[in-house]
């Protein structure tokens, strides 16, 4: 088959018609490269339409996105920004370098910050608003291991003295130190978000640029320019965190958001990828996801040798190497450069045959040039409709001399007295020799040139970055009379505690003064948790409305979806949920709006699937609720070993300022709800909740008088005996009502009477004994105290038998104050398939093992006989021989 174009004369003329096109091109690139990019997409468009292949290209050059002749001049002094710069990675390297000197293995990092320094430099020089008018100004995640930079800047800044920094991994000392890392816990009025543990940066800046536009479409607060901007190394991408939600970005089109990615092409122990090219392969997977990327590979001082190559060949080596060369040809000297780079071809090294070797190995990469880095943030930030990825190419240790671009660099601490004199010598710092070898902190008078620029640029931009500061709130919380409806009990009815807390969410969301400030957050569970009415009354957010007709919209509850919903549905995301609560737990601080989250999932998946962000939420000093939904082990039937959950209030207990909760009914819940609110944000501690909801109906009491402060210390008695009590039963959840059913058949069936006391937080009282504890073994002259836990109990010495929905080992915690007295019932082992009775009879959690559990301790005590006990199992239906359900 022929077709038109097979004669050379044809093809001659489509040759000359293609070229006519590129030139057109070529003149609407010239007067508007957006236009440009228009253009391509209209073409591209019309292609698809017509049926012609269109294969988009996902990886572009291997050069620089914004081209050198449609780069703006640096706006600022170089000159002075060069000398600022280098005193603070000089007094960065000094903080490690000196400490590491006096306090062998305390540790520390100065490569990460080496290859970052100028990227960060940019930003605070030109870009890193501290405010808008009166508003909060940017958000910056820095990327953890360059902590030191930060600190130094601080102290060019006078924000800190020689004493900070000389103390610097040394925080229990007389002088206040600086944490190894960002941590907002251990310096509050600093660090804004933790972000050292790969991965939880990425993915919380993500959902708080989101969360931004969240609280602007609800008009909570005033849109700005504000951006969230997040550091990223090129070997966190590994962590399944950090690109696991950019497609969020990119769906609700968050041109709020800037990733900036360091790659410097190595991650802690080697490259990223030695036989890859990493910067590709973010490009591909960024551009895939829809964020608009820009590179920033080559230095200015590339161009020159651009504009030489009239072939291309220099492009297309740089494409032939893979990463593991590039940091071969840093870690090496010009010559070798020059042989093996450029050595390849002879046109190369005719290309370069008038460079030194000098002036070979000094060929920068983009990441250290503070044009091109300017170039590329201003056009992210003017970027509209989306995410902007900009892929920084940069050289670990850059500066370190011998040590740069090395696979050992992440783990220098120190340099020897030649890599500090190489250090001084390379950024001319003002020091004698010395005092440069002793590590010796250096910061100009506050009247030098350098410092005024510093502080006039900061000054600019509204003032120092990071800074964190709580701002004074009016804030009042509910009293408990809003919550009598839930106090009175269900009268007969039987519901579940999650119906009762919906049932209070979505009264709480109507409060005049804090409705608004309700965050419902739900990992695509809604109508799990019954909140198809909540969905009704406030709707789901959704940045661009609901341009759709629900199927059921003509029924009472239909799904809804609005740009001013109030509830985050947030998809089958657990860590994208735990970072929506996390940015709007942190909204006191962050945007000076107390906004009180509630984020509902199926307790299995809570802590043990997002437990090093609930860690972070802590260290953030985050407020909210999680709640804990389906909660327990044998109360969430039929679904099996991977749902049913026996051990959240074991990882809870890890977090300091987690405060737990396992509420058997609605009033507890009310109480604890109340308290919380109160505690969190009109008293302002810095504490959070987990409380667990069943969804197991059954009538719910009305709340006993005098019951609040047990409700809230962890324990209270629910229903004493109705003589002298042999034993006490301990319950909780939907575990209490076991106890209760246990207590009757003790009673009427055995003469055995025995009082049921509501334990609704274990964790809570063993914090409350072992703070007892310390005291009293710290003031051994003074009287001693006595915990909550045996103050509630009053003079009963008797036996103990705990029986919860959870692993023994949480009321075990309690035994050390307890001795030989408490007997734990849990549910220990694999979840199964079934209904409850089952599910409860296999984990020896019902009436009947808690029966057989009481009589049996009596036994052991002389204070029930023996046989009799042993005719009761038999009685109860207990299998004696059964397998250990812990193993089965």
């Amino acid at each position: 088959m022929t077709t038109k174009f097979d004669t050379p004369a044809a093809a001659q003329d489509f040759s000359e018609e293609m070229s006519e096109w590129i030139e057109a091109f070529d003149d609407v690139v010239a007067g508007d490269w957006e236009n440009g990019a228009k253009l391509l997409g209209a073409l591209r468009q019309r292609a698809r339409e017509a049926g012609v292949p269109t294969p988009s290209d996902t990886v572009t050059p291997y050069r620089n996105t914004i081209p050198k002749h449609d780069e703006v001049p640096y706006p600022g002094d170089r000159k002075m920004e060069k000398k600022v710069e280098a005193l603070i990675r000089w007094n960065a390297m000094a903080m490690v370098h000196g400490q590491n000197k006096k306090d062998a293995g305390i540790g520390g990092h100065i490569s990460t910050y080496a290859s970052l320094s100028t990227l960060l430099e940019v930003g605070f020089n030109h870009f890193f608003h501290a405010k808008y008018g009166d508003q909060p100004g940017d958000f910056v995640y820095f990327q953890g291991h360059a902590a030191p930079g930060v600190y130094s800047r601080a102290y060019l800044e006078g924000r800190f003295d020689d004493s900070r920094l000389k103390n610097f991994r040394h925080e229990l000392r007389e002088t206040p130190g600086l944490s190894s890392y960002p941590h907002p816990w251990l310096m509050p009025d600093f660090w804004n978000f933790p972000t050292v543990s790969m991965g939880i940066g990425p993915l919380n800046a993500i959902y708080q640029a989101r969360f931004m536009r969240y609280l602007e479409n609800r008009g909570l607060i005033q849109p700005t320019p504000r951006k969230v901007w997040a550091f990223v190394g090129d070997g966190e991408t590994d962590e399944v965190d950090t690109l696991g939600a950019i497609s969020l970005g990119a769906r609700e089109k968050l041109d709020n958001l800037i990733f900036v990615v360091n790659c410097n092409l190595q991650r802690l122990d080697g490259p990223v990828r030695g036989n890859k090219r990493i910067i590709d392969e973010l490009e591909a997977t960024f551009r895939g996801a829809g964020w608009n990327v820009i590179k920033v590979i080559w230095g200015a001082d590339w161009d020159a040798l651009f504009e030489r190559d009239h072939t291309g060949l220099l492009l297309r080596r740089m494409e032939e190497c893979v990463d593991g060369d590039f940091q071969t040809f840093k870690a090496k000297d010009g010559a070798f450069l020059r042989s093996h780079f450029f050595g390849t071809y002879p046109e190369l090294l005719e290309l370069v045959k008038d460079y030194t070797d000098e002036e070979l190995i000094r060929l920068h990469r983009g990441g250290h040039d503070a044009t091109k880095i300017y170039n590329a943030y201003k056009r992210a930030v003017e970027h509209k409709g989306g995410p902007t990825v900009i892929l920084a190419k940069t050289v670990k240790g850059y500066g370190m001399g011998t040590a740069q671009a090395r696979n050992a660099t992440h783990n220098e601490k120190k340099l020897t007295d030649d890599g500090v004199a190489a250090f001084v010598k390379q950024f001319d710092i003002p020091l004698p020799e010395s005092a440069a070898k002793d590590g010796s902190f250096y910061r100009p008078a506050a009247d030098s040139p350098e410092m005024q620029y510093m502080q006039q640029r900061r000054a600019e931009l509204g003032g120092y970055l990071p800074s964190r500061r709580v701002p004074e709130s009016d804030f009042k919380a509910p009293g408990m009379d809003v919550f009598k409806e839930w106090t009175a009990g269900s009268k007969g009815r039987a519901v579940s505690t999650t119906m009762g807390f919906v049932s209070i969410l979505r009264h709480l969301m109507k409060d005049p003064k804090i409705g608004k400030l309700i965050v419902p957050i739900v990992p695509d569970e809604g109508r799990t948790f019954g909140l198809e009415s909540a969905i009704k009354q406030v709707g789901i957010y959704a940045p661009e409305g609901q341009k759709y007709q629900p199927h059921d919209a003509d029924m009472l509850l239909s799904y809804r979806e609005e740009q001013d919903g109030q509830i985050l549905e947030e998809g089958i995301t657990e860590a994208g949920s735990m970072a929506s609560f996390t940015a709007a737990g942190t909204a006191y601080v962050n945007y000076r709006v107390p906004m009180v989250p509630f984020y509902m999932y199926y307790s299995m998946f809570g802590f043990q699937r997002i437990g090093d962000m609930v860690w972070a939420f802590a260290d953030s000093r985050g407020k909210g609720f999680l709640m804990g939904g389906t909660a327990g082990r044998t109360t969430m039937l039929g679904e099996g070993l991977q749902h049913q959950d026996g051990h959240s209030f074991l990882l809870s207990s890890t977090v300091p300022t987690c405060v737990s909760y396992d509420p058997a009914y609605v009033y507890e819940l009310a109480v604890v709800v109340q308290d919380g609110i109160r505690r969190m944000y009109e008293k302002g501690e810095d504490v959070f909740y987990y409380i667990t909801m069943y969804n197991e109906d059954y009538a719910m009491p009305a709340m006993p008088e005098g019951v609040e402060e047990g409700i809230l210390r962890g324990i209270y008695k629910l229903k004493a005996a109705a003589g002298e009590p042999a034993i006490a039963l301990f319950g909780s959840g939907t575990i209490l009502n076991e106890t209760l059913r246990a207590q009757e058949i003790l009673a009427t069936k055995y003469g055995v009477q025995s009082d049921v006391w509501s334990v609704t937080s274990y964790n809570e009282l063993r914090r409350d004994a072992l703070a007892v504890e310390r005291w009293n073994r710290l003031h051994p002259a003074e009287k001693e105290r006595t915990p909550y836990l045996l103050t509630a109990l009053g003079g009963f010495k008797g036996p103990i038998v705990a029986a919860s929905d959870y692993m023994k080992t949480l009321p075990d915690a309690l035994a050390q104050w307890l001795p030989s007295r408490l007997v734990a019932l849990g549910t220990d082992g694999f979840g199964r398939s079934d209904n409850r009775e089952h599910l409860r009879r296999h984990f020896e959690v019902n009436a009947e093992s808690i029966v057989g559990a009481a009589l049996s301790k009596l036994a052991r005590e002389g204070k029930f006989k023996a046989k009799d006990a042993e005719k009761a199992l038999a009685e109860l239906g207990l299998d004696v021989e059964a397998r250990d359900p812990a193993r089965a």
